[in-house]
């Protein structure tokens, strides 16, 4: 896909597409969401890729800005009603245009994002409007590994997914504490 040649910064609204859409209060009236960790180990093989994420997202929730700093994303503007002018600020302050970013939503106000970003997603269970809009639209439903399955394309589209692999699998483990499959051992006494 040509639209993925250019990417550089992957941005990504929270609920409908970070997680399933659900909003979930508890009986403290403290909000709860699900985030599917396909999606977390993907923006971290994004990172090592060398490439920059972030979030834009129309509601704030002290839970979507920690499971920002649990990835490291670079980006994260939360309360964003009009998407647009947060859009063009983090295009200003990361340094990059337009075509070089990939966004992915599933509602009506991600359209107007998604008309001028360089490759717009809509997760398989969006609104009809943003389908519409979307350069591709994921096979997984938000929530449920979408994210991580745009992440794949792009890199693979890029010829970075298997370095990024590496860079992923070697950069968690202690030297010379790895098992076969890239984690740490664990020592039991």
């Amino acid at each position: 896909m040509r639209e993925c040649e250019r990417i550089e910064l992957l941005l990504v609204d929270v609920d409908g597409v970070l997680t399933d859409g659900g909003i979930t209060y508890g009986a403290d009236g403290v909000e709860h969401k699900t985030f599917h960790v396909r999606d977390g180990s993907g923006l971290k093989l994004w990172q090592a890729a060398g490439k920059r994420a972030g979030i834009l997202t129309g509601r704030s929730s002290p839970i979507v800005a920690a499971r920002a700093a649990e990835l490291g994303l670079a980006v994260v503007v939360q309360g964003a009603q009009a998407k647009l002018p947060a859009f063009r600020t983090i295009l200003e302050q990361v340094g990059v245009t337009a075509r070089q970013v990939c966004y992915v939503g599933d509602d009506l106000p991600d359209l107007q994002v998604l008309k001028v970003c360089g490759l717009a997603v809509a997760v398989a269970d969006a609104c009809p409007e943003v389908v519409a809009q979307a350069h591709y639209v994921t096979h997984k439903p938000g929530g449920r590994g979408a994210v991580r399955e745009v992440i794949e394309l792009i890199l693979k589209a890029q010829g970075l997914w298997q370095e990024a692999i590496e860079r992923f699998c070697h950069a968690g483990a202690a030297p010379g504490l790895r098992n076969g499959h890239g984690g740490a051992v664990a020592h039991v006494r």
